[in-house]
């Protein structure tokens, strides 16, 4: 119990084999390349999000329906692109960080639902503010929910489906 010599039992080392070089570590296999792609995803994301309200501006004191429909069409993508990486394909695993959360995180919007939220409150437009934040939210949940067993029923009839992984 007190002794001090180590559990570990003294064996001679090979004279052919030194000791083991220190590991390498690629610059691939840590956070960095994951960030990386994050930030390059949500830069395109929410420049594709930005076009969208150049496209169809709201005017002051309208309804936010840019806002709505870009965040309802990025769910509806969140759901067709995570039954296709989890159902058909074995994705890299810089995919999800670069589209589910660069591209798609960049392109749906918390902040200008925030934003036009806090501008109906502001015009007296109590009813219509809080049911655009409520709507929203159903909306986007609808949205995510009616792609996947959408996308799993057309993966199913070409025989892929969930756990299928029938496309590589």
């Amino acid at each position: 119990m007190g002794s001090s010599r180590s559990d570990v039992v003294d064996e001679p080392i090979d004279p052919d084999t030194g000791p083991a070089p220190p590991a390498r570590h690629s610059p691939w296999q840590g956070q960095g390349p994951v960030v990386g792609v994050v930030a390059v995803g949500g830069a395109l994301g929410a420049t594709a999000r930005y076009g969208a309200s150049l496209l169809w501006p709201t005017p002051t004191g309208a309804f936010p329906w840019t806002t709505l429909l870009v965040n309802a069409l990025g769910c509806a993508i969140i759901g067709v692109f995570l039954v296709l990486i989890t159902d058909m394909w074995t994705a890299h695993r810089l995919v999800r960080p670069f589209f589910g959360t660069g591209v798609l995180g960049g392109f749906t919007t918390f902040s200008t639902y925030a934003v036009d939220f806090t501008r109906l409150v502001q015009d007296g437009r109590i009813a219509i503010a809080f049911g655009y934040l409520l709507g929203t939210l159903m909306v986007a949940m609808a949205a995510v929910w009616a792609a996947v067993i959408a996308t799993r029923r057309v993966l199913g009839a070409y025989g892929g489906g969930p756990g299928g992984r029938a496309a590589r």
